[in-house]
């Protein structure tokens, strides 16, 4: 039933904007044979609106992986550098929080291990939302940072390494099967903020998938039972999502692997001394507004990933004047 709906709702959709493109030519023709201008301005218009909607439904014909309607896991973690890098994974936490509201997600905070100084050194986010794993899968990668350091007192440019890693809530469907023999369970005092109980009782889980070597922690609830299952959760789709890298590898003949969180290994660089650019390397894709895209503005470089990932070409969407 849920599978149906979603067919309803595109076919809907391509409906809609059929109609809309017919009469709105319509209308122009009508405007032209009696000369009024302001009918001719106002069919204009409701096309280019139109046509915006129609470049949003383009996007969402890429999103037709196997998990790609699921929700998602965020991790974070910063990379060699200290504080630098620390400073710099807490920046892209806020940076993917941001772009996640503005997509009205659902953003909830599976667990955080802050910097000495400042920063983070790890985090991971549970995502929420329709497509949610389909947009952020390709934001997986090294994150490159130029600028000046606020925390060198020389006021010399630094540049720093933090990775992301994304992978989809298995949905119930799903059968994993994983065998507790396999598993190595640890407990931890949750750090930050959380309350006297939090701090002081042995609440936060890590659990280490031995054949495989995936870590997986929650500190999120101020249970201990919760957060296993929670971790346990967790660890399902991270097997998972290893499963759809494999068959993706198969497919294309190319497996994406992890890689060292630091030179030759970015997929996207973000520069703001001595000059203002965000630039994604496998695309091209690049913008000097790097304020907006450290406010969440991704989709651009979201939208020309996913299209080289399913065409082969390093193009967004393509626009139609």
């Amino acid at each position: 039933m849920q599978k149906r709906d979603e067919l309803d709702a595109q076919i809907s959709q391509v409906k809609r904007l059929e109609a809309s493109v017919r009469d709105n030519i319509e209308l122009i023709d009508l405007g032209d044979a009696e000369n009024d201008a302001d009918v001719v301005k106002d069919a204009e218009d409701a096309l280019r609106d139109t046509l915006k909607d129609a470049r949003s439904a383009q996007v969402e014909t890429l999103l037709s992986g196997e998990a790609d309607g699921n929700d998602c896991y965020l991790e974070i973690h910063s990379g060699a550098g200290g504080t630098e890098s620390q400073d710099w994974a807490s920046m892209l936490l806020r940076m993917y929080t941001r772009w996640a509201e503005r997509r009205k997600f659902k953003v909830e905070t599976m667990e955080i291990h802050d910097g000495e100084e400042a920063g983070i050194k790890s985090a991971t986010l549970k995502i929420s939302g329709h497509n949610a794993y389909g947009w952020m899968k390709t934001e997986s990668g090294v994150h490159r940072l130029v600028r000046i350091s606020p925390y060198d007192s020389a006021a010399r440019r630094h540049t720093s390494f933090s990775s992301a890693w994304v992978y989809p809530v298995v949905d119930d469907t799903i059968n994993i099967e994983i065998n507790e023999s396999d598993l190595k369970v640890d407990t931890y005092r949750s750090s930050g903020a959380g309350g006297q109980h939090v701090n002081t009782t042995d609440s936060a889980i890590r659990i280490t998938h031995v054949p495989t070597g995936i870590v997986v922690a929650c500190q999120a609830e101020r249970s201990q039972h919760k957060n296993r299952a929670t971790a346990m959760a967790m660890l399902k789709a991270r097997l998972y999502e290893q499963e759809l890298e494999k068959r993706e590898a198969e497919a294309n003949a190319a497996a994406a692997s992890k890689t060292d969180i630091g030179w030759g290994h970015q997929i996207r660089s973000y520069v703001l001394q001595p000059y203002q650019m965000v630039k994604d390397l496998r695309t091209g894709v690049e913008t000097s507004n790097t304020s907006a895209v450290l406010d969440g503005d991704l989709d651009d470089f979201m939208e020309a990933s996913l299209a080289a990932r399913v065409t082969g070409f390093a193009d967004k969407v393509q626009d139609v004047d």
